[in-house]
């Protein structure tokens, strides 16, 4: 069956949501296909995290504050349908080593723009109480904000479907199609799946953790891979943390590519009551298997940073598969080793924040305009420009299918 689209968005969470918002809001022709439920991978395994707190300076960091402006300014009419919360970031320091070390990466981030706020220890027990006793001081960032990441990629891709867009769930993509014009007969031209083929101008692939293996169809190296993280809930309480509060260390496990566990505190209230506590990352390829290690020493962790947690009850805790470049850089723009294929991927833990900004500047791009910022930093040939040492993409044969 040919359905012909200007976009065809491989997966439909943050990412791909967001591309169909701005792709259908800039009068393109926008088909996504997913090959289970809206938001059913990555995205409905977050927090929701919008920071520029845990951003080293370059690429990454520029399209943070891109994507943060759009989350304030023009999807601000939307954010109560996505619970948008500005609560703000507070980095603690609890050894002279790592205060000293946050106040470098803050003082480097303040001369790039990015509001932040050396507190005493004073001054950070009024903004939480209840923080550890052995913080030394902490960095303040009002600008870190939080969404509901389900709602946001639902809500999202509602909007793109009021101006045209058409969504076609549980589509596992199963080969890419190519042809194209004299010249270009290998260019991908669209999707085979179970509900039928899928044919579009611009193919995006927009699958998390699974986008190395749409670029395997393609015959393109991508190497983008998946970082198991946890995520534990607490019971309702009332307003014991007031702030997402981490770690100093967090940025250091952030900027990462070990393959073993690493474990930092995040600690934050939801406005139901509960408290996300995290953070833990690790490359075990697609294992679902529940770590007791890994929610051991995230507990551990987060009743040092907040001792009072040591007396309340966990009501669950669910995990996912961060995206993971080995250059910590997201994938994003066309792959001139496959025409007709684009990528927005790569984006490990920030996928959620720089949702918005990836998206605007991909739709830009697709039609025809010069995107607000460069995507060049992105290019998804850049790995095959560098011989810099890179993940064992064998190391994993159990991972599952793609998209």
């Amino acid at each position: 069956m040919n359905r012909n689209s200007d976009v065809l968005i491989i997966g439909a969470g943050i990412i791909g949501s967001a591309t169909a918002y701005y792709a259908a809001r800039a009068g393109l022709g926008v088909t996504v296909v997913e090959k289970d439920l809206p938001a059913s991978g990555t995205t409905s395994h977050c927090e929701g995290n919008v920071l520029v707190s845990d951003k080293e300076l370059g690429p990454e960091l520029e399209l943070t504050r891109y994507s943060l402006e759009l989350w304030q300014g023009e999807l601000a009419e939307f954010g109560h349908l996505w619970e948008f919360e500005r609560k703000g970031g507070i980095i603690v320091a609890s050894r002279e080593s790592s205060l000293a070390s946050l106040d470098r990466f803050s003082a480097s981030q303040r001369e790039y723009g990015i509001e932040s706020h050396r507190l005493d220890e004073g001054e950070l027990r009024k903004l939480e109480p209840h923080v550890t006793d052995r913080a030394l001081g902490a960095a303040f960032y009002p600008e870190d904000s939080q969404v509901q990441p389900i709602l946001a990629a639902g809500h999202l891709l509602r909007l793109a479907r009021e101006q045209g867009a058409r969504l076609v769930t549980r589509a596992p993509v199963t080969a890419l199609i190519r042809g194209g014009a004299a010249g270009d007969g290998d260019a991908v031209v669209g999707v085979r799946t179970p509900k039928g083929d899928f044919h579009a101008a611009n193919v995006v692939n927009a699958t998390g953790p699974w986008a190395g293996r749409i670029g395997e169809l393609a015959g393109v190296d991508l190497p983008v891979l998946p970082r198991r993280g946890f995520v534990m809930v607490t019971e309702p309480l009332p307003p014991l943390v007031r702030h997402k509060v981490y770690a100093a260390e967090y940025v250091d496990n952030v900027g990462s590519g070990d393959a073993g566990l690493q474990a930092s505190p995040v600690v934050e209230g939801t406005p139901g009551g509960t408290i996300l506590i995290g953070s833990s990352r690790e490359r075990v390829g697609f294992d679902r298997t529940v770590s007791t290690d890994a929610l051991r020493t995230m507990a551990r962790n987060a009743i040092e940073l907040f001792p009072f947690l040591e007396r309340t009850r966990m009501l669950r805790h669910y995990h996912g598969f961060r995206p993971f470049c080995p250059d910590h850089l997201p994938v994003i723009g066309p792959d001139p080793r496959a025409p007709g294929l684009w990528h927005a991927a790569g984006h490990e833990g920030a996928g959620i924040g720089l949702g918005a900004g990836t998206g605007k500047l991909l739709a830009q791009a697709l039609a025809g305009e010069d995107p607000d910022l460069p995507l060049h930093p992105f290019r998804p040939e850049r790995f095959d420009e560098t011989t810099h040492a890179r993940p064992d993409t064998r190391e994993h044969p159990e991972q599952e299918a793609a998209a």
